[in-house]
């Protein structure tokens, strides 16, 4: 059965509204996404959709404008747009005490932008002064229902409850649980900038607004595509400092780095002056990577590009592709299976068993032990877990906080894979689960433990005699 894969190449760094630009030129529905964010109930800001030339090439460029806004600290007038830092519309964060650090005023030279959020580099014809692009606006999703406060914005901020509290008022379940592990991602890493608790985090409001609208529109497109599996490539970043409240800080900032760092990221600092990567791009990269690599066989269905809003040597885009792959059954190979080993000699036999509930529970493909002998002739155990790539980080996690190991092994494996698919099977005991299986036009049938021994307990009679049965009964797709 062929897949569709989402391929995000951040060649040119990656940033919120990169992003969202990107799947909406991808073939995201852009009524469906002012439908989900009218169910926010967030006033204050509108957004634009339009197109935008960066370096000759054509892109979507996507806006969250903040129109009553026009004093938040003095020429820093949010609108954002992590574009046009790079990273634009973070506003907040950048600088290890961006996100919500509030005063974010990055002016330095590396930012062409200098924040008059006009700016937006000669590329805009649009100047992007967040009027542009009448053209396809349509659904320009004019989101300032009167506001009550909004003079007061600056004033007021949201923790990551407030956040999630705007979030749940969403109907996608599946949406809702990405946009929150997105900002989950955003939130620890500043937390861990900081030295404060998650909890104690806040996000400006003006910020807020442009995260918890960039987060979900990503979020909300995602789920538009329908896609199965998503590939980040390794993320370009530029290098220099920005300028924030605190004086000076390196590019990447603190936040970017820990999000990097936490979720196994890739990244390439490159010669290009000022920020290419936003934490909310690396926590959008970091929360939507289900593999490392590119499948071997594929076909390329349709490419999106979306706009940044600042100007490098190379076209500041970052671009998406959709792919389908090839039929897996064919092929035989899935890649990306990481095995992590782990060998304990001080260890309780119940200790071990929770640990393999909790890896089992949190996903891992497979997990078991196999009896060793270590140093000084003592029994020990070889703990196996198989999982995927993005997986890592969390099983690591739980190995090390609920065994007394101090040390993990991994290392990428291939397998070959069956197709397989479930099925029920009627017999004189019963109706029986079956995994069948194929191969070169062979058919294998499966009977699933705890369905046979239901129907043994019920029945009185042995397992393999019920298991038998199921092996040759007529099976009911």
């Amino acid at each position: 059965m062929s897949k569709k894969v989402l391929y995000l190449e951040c060649f040119s760094g990656i940033s919120g509204d990169m992003t969202v630009g990107a799947l909406l030129d991808l073939g995201a529905d852009p009524e469906v996404l002012k439908q989900s964010l009218d169910l926010l109930h967030v006033e204050g800001y509108e957004i634009k959709i339009g197109r935008s030339s960066k370096c000759g090439i054509d892109a979507c460029d996507f806006d969250v404008l903040i129109p009553d806004q026009p004093e938040y600290d003095e020429g820093h007038m949010h609108h954002h747009h992590d574009e046009d830092h790079g990273h634009a519309h973070e506003h907040h964060h950048h600088d290890e005490d961006h996100e919500y650090a509030h005063e974010h005023h990055h002016h330095d030279e590396d930012h062409d932008h200098a924040h008059e959020h006009h700016h937006h580099d000669e590329d805009h014809d649009h100047a992007h002064e967040h009027h542009h692009h009448d053209e396809d606006h349509d659904h320009a999703h004019e989101h300032h229902h009167d506001h009550d406060h909004a003079h007061h914005h600056a004033h007021v901020h949201r923790n990551i409850h407030d956040v999630f509290a705007v979030i749940d008022k969403l109907e996608n379940e599946h949406v809702k649980e990405l946009a929150k592990k997105m900002f989950m991602i955003v939130a620890e890493a500043e937390s861990k900038a900081h030295g404060l608790p998650i909890e104690e985090v806040h996000f400006h409001e003006v910020g807020a607004i442009d995260s918890i609208v960039d987060i979900i529109s990503v979020a909300v497109c995602v789920d538009n595509l329908g896609v199965d599996d998503i590939v980040v490539s390794e993320l370009y970043e530029g290098s220099g400092h920005v300028h924030c409240q605190h004086g000076m800080m390196p590019v990447p900032v603190p936040a970017t780095v820990n999000i990097v760092a936490a979720n196994h990221l890739q990244m390439k600092i490159t010669d290009a002056q000022g920020e290419m990567v936003t934490p909310t791009g690396a926590a959008i990269a970091a929360a939507l990577r289900t593999q490392d690599h590119l499948p071997e066989d594929y076909q390329l269905l349709k490419i999106g590009l979306g706009a940044g809003k600042k100007d490098f040597p190379k076209a500041n885009v970052l671009r998406a592709m959709l792919l389908e792959t090839k039929d897996q059954v064919q092929t035989g190979i899935e890649e990306d299976i990481w095995k992590l080993e782990s060998n304990i000699d001080d260890c309780s036999g119940e200790v071990l068993g929770y640990t393999m509930d909790r890896l089992l529970a949190a996903g891992a493909r497979d997990v078991c032990y196999a009896p060793i002998y270590m140093k000084k002739n003592r029994p020990a155990y070889m703990l196996h877990v198989l999982c995927d790539g993005s997986q890592i980080s969390e099983m690591e996690e739980i190995i090390f906080n609920e065994t007394t190991t101090i040390g993990i092994r991994r290392y990428k494996v291939e397998r070959t894979i069956l197709k397989r698919h479930e099925a029920k099977a009627k017999t004189a005991y019963g109706e029986v689960e079956l995994k069948i299986c194929e191969k070169n036009g062979t058919v294998y049938r499966y009977p699933e433990y705890e369905s046979v021994k239901k129907l043994c307990e019920a029945a009185g009679v042995p397992f393999k005699v019920v298991y038998q049965a199921a092996c040759e009964a007529e099976i009911n797709e």
